[in-house]
């Protein structure tokens, strides 16, 4: 059966954004005062063929644990979907 995966990477909280600060800080240059907070992260999607949703998530955490997502500065979240 084929999954889509989508992976969502943000820094952990605990953690200073630095492009979120930037982005945060542009968006008050531009008039947008109502923005309080600007995390900035990733937005990933893999296509994969596996027996079963269960083996989908597992590989979906394997590839984030292993390569996209590095847990000490990040942490990740995805949802799959089928076709």
């Amino acid at each position: 059966m084929k999954y889509t995966a989508h992976i969502n990477i943000m820094p952990l909280k605990e953690l200073l954004d630095p492009q979120g600060k930037a982005v945060n800080g542009s968006l008050h240059n531009l008039g947008l005062h109502q923005v309080q907070d600007v995390r900035v992260g990733k937005h990933i999607t893999l296509s994969m063929e596996a027996s079963s949703k269960e083996e989908a998530e597992k590989l979906t955490a394997e590839a984030c644990k292993k390569l996209l997502a590095n847990q000490v500065m990040e942490s990740f979240d995805f949802t799959l979907t089928e076709g």
